[in-house]
C-alpha cells in the first residue's frame, strides 16, 4: 500500500474519524470495524496469513513497507504546515520525553495499572488447577443431565469473563499511561475549551476498568472458593478506578467519537 492508497482510504465518508483513539482494539467485538480507518488499513496490509506471523519474513516486509509510508505521509503533512523537521531539537526533544516517561512511570495510576496486571498474572498462573476441576464439574453435569443445570451457558460465562479480564489485564496500564503523558504535554500548551485527549484515553482505561470489575464478579460467582483473592483484585481495581476519576474528573464525560454520540 502506497501514501496515495492511504489517503484514498483517508477520504472515506463512511469512516468515523477518530474513532480509532479511544478504544479497547478487541475488533472483534467492534460494531464500528466498517467504519475504522485502522481496521480498514490493518485488513489490507495484513489479510494474508503470513503477513500475521512474526516469524515469516513477509511480516517484517509488510512492517518495513508500513513504516515507509508513515514517514512519506509525515513529511507532506509536515510541509504543508510549513515544519522543518530537520530543524527539530532532537536532544532536547529526547531529555524533555526521558523526563516525561520517569513522571508517568512514577504516577500512582499507571503503578496501580502496573500493579494490577502482576495481579492478574499471578492468579491465571495458579488458577490453571481450579480451571480443570471446573471443566471435569461442568462435564459431569453435562452426562448426568441433572434439572436445573445450564452447564454451557455457565462455561461460556466463564470464558467470556477470563477473555475480558486477559483483554484489559495490561491495556488499563497502557491506557492510563498515555493519559498522563498527555495530560503532561496539555499543560505545555495554552488552555483552550477543546475536548482533552487525556480525558478520551482516561475515559477508556475506566471503562476497560468497569468491564475488568464486572468480569471478575462473574468469576467470583463461579468459583466462590477463591473469595478472597477475587476481593483483592477487586479492591484495588476499585480504588484505581475512583482515583483514575479524581485525577481525570472530565473523562467519564468525554464523547468518543462514534461510540458515544
Amino acid at each position: 500500500m502506497d501514501k496515495e492508497q492511504v489517503k484514498k482510504m483517508a477520504k472515506n465518508p463512511n469512516n468515523i474519524p477518530g474513532i480509532y483513539n479511544y478504544c479497547d482494539r478487541w475488533c472483534e467485538r467492534c460494531a464500528f470495524t466498517s467504519r475504522c480507518l485502522n481496521f480498514s488499513m490493518s485488513e489490507e496490509e495484513f489479510s494474508d496469513p503470513e503477513t500475521q506471523d512474526m516469524q515469516n519474513e513477509k511480516f517484517w516486509e509488510k512492517l518495513n513497507e508500513t513504516f515507509k509510508v508513515t514517514l512519506e505521509l509525515l513529511q507532506e503533512m509536515a510541509e504543508e504546515q510549513g515544519i522543518d523537521l530537520s530543524s527539530l531539537d532532537l536532544e532536547e526533544g529526547a531529555e524533555t520525553e526521558k523526563q516525561d516517561r520517569k513522571e508517568v512511570e512514577n504516577h500512582e495510576c499507571t503503578r496501580a495499572g502496573k500493579r494490577y496486571a502482576k495481579m492478574v498474572g499471578e492468579w491465571l498462573k495458579t488458577s490453571k488447577p481450579l480451571f480443570e476441576e471446573k471443566d471435569k464439574e461442568l462435564n459431569e453435569k453435562l452426562q448426568l443431565e441433572l434439572p436445573n443445570s445450564f452447564p454451557f451457558v455457565e462455561a461460556d460465562e466463564i470464558e467470556d469473563g477470563i477473555d475480558v479480564i486477559q483483554w484489559h489485564q495490561h491495556q488499563i496500564f497502557v491506557k492510563l499511561s498515555r493519559a498522563i503523558h498527555g495530560r503532561i504535554d496539555e499543560e505545555r500548551e495554552e488552555p483552550d475549551d477543546y475536548p482533552k485527549d487525556s480525558d478520551g484515553s482516561a475515559k477508556a482505561a475506566l471503562i476497560a476498568i468497569d468491564r475488568s470489575i464486572a468480569a471478575w464478579g462473574r468469576i467470583l460467582e463461579h468459583f466462590p472458593d477463591q473469595e478472597d483473592e477475587c476481593l483483592k483484585i477487586l479492591v484495588h481495581l476499585e480504588r484505581l478506578r475512583r482515583k483514575t476519576e479524581k485525577v481525570f474528573p472530565e473523562a467519564r464525560a468525554f464523547v468518543r467519537p462514534g461510540f458515544d454520540d
